[in-house]
């Protein structure tokens, strides 16, 4: 709904021909909102308006002074102001509810044996807050009643991470290993026999919020520059986007499951040294292969 009185703003600043979001990549950011209570509060000098921006902007100032030369009508001016008011009102229930969700998740019970310092993240990507993020260090929260950092596992956001804390909860000992685990979020096929005859071997149909959201975070993972982007993309050049989004989603829930069953961080080390191996039995069956044709194998110098 304040997206909807975003859009409004938008129509009406367009309707007064006040190109503002030319210059300006949001105009619910903290210079957008400046420019437009100045412009409500009966501002006309662009010049002065255009100096309203925060020094982040890297818009020249000359370019927004341009960018807000319009026809400041009284209909549009009115029904900008009614707009911005319904924005800001959406947004302090939102507050409202970041500040309840806060006190709710302080209710529920720590893992054991964990340290109140949340350890540092070792993604490659900066973590940037987001839009729809809430306002409080969620993270942190997450992080003391998991025992362990979820985010850190690429594809899973801290929103992500609170979908599945708040679907299957921090104690996944209730399956009785990542397959059942799989099984239950619909990510594996289930092969349907009849008479010795495979009739299909596709995914069940759930509803599980929680496969949604591994989904989601898989399909996120198309260009990443790791272990799991590596993987999407080598899935999908062999299965298609779907069948690749299943399976990324798959490994993901199988390292979930892992990580919140034995409460040890996330680390690609097993990855790299499963990739050492198969490059060794590779390179085994090149040389057997070889001796068998009376061949010898002799490795480039690098």
């Amino acid at each position: 709904m304040a997206a909807e009185h975003i859009l409004h703003m938008q129509k009406s600043l367009s309707q007064m021909n006040v190109q503002i979001h030319h210059v300006l990549s949001d105009i619910t950011g903290l210079s957008g909102l400046a420019i437009l209570d100045a412009i409500l509060a009966g501002e006309r000098d662009c010049v002065k308006l255009a100096q309203l921006c925060h020094p982040s902007v890297k818009s020249a100032r000359e370019k927004i002074a341009q960018a807000l030369e319009g026809d400041y009508r009284p209909e549009h001016l009115f029904v900008l102001q009614q707009s911005l008011a319904g924005y800001r009102y959406y947004q302090g229930r939102i507050a409202e509810l970041d500040r309840e969700i806060q006190q709710l998740m302080k209710t529920v019970d720590s893992s054991k044996d964990i340290q109140e310092q949340v350890p540092e993240r070792t993604k490659r990507t900066k973590y940037q807050r987001q839009v729809n993020d809430p306002a409080f260090d969620l993270r942190r929260e997450l992080y003391r009643i998991a025992g362990v950092d979820l985010t850190d596992i690429p594809g899973v956001s801290t929103l992500t991470a609170q979908v599945l804390l708040t679907e299957i909860g921090p104690d996944v000992s209730r399956f009785r290993n990542a397959s059942a685990f799989a099984s239950w979020l619909g990510l594996c096929p289930e092969k349907r026999v009849s008479g010795g005859k495979l009739l299909s071997c596709k995914t069940r149909k759930v509803k599980s919020r929680a496969a949604i959201a591994l989904r989601l975070g898989a399909h996120a993972l198309c260009r990443a520059k790791d272990y799991f982007g590596e993987f999407f993309r080598r899935m999908r050049a062999k299965l298609g986007a779907a069948q690749a989004t299943t399976a990324t989603a798959h490994k993901m829930a199988r390292i979930i499951y892992h990580v919140l069953r034995t409460k040890t961080p996330y680390t690609e080390t097993i990855f790299h040294a499963c990739d050492e191996q198969a490059r060794q039995r590779a390179e085994n069956r090149l040389r057997k292969k070889a001796a068998e044709l009376g061949f010898q194998l002799i490795p480039q110098a690098s």
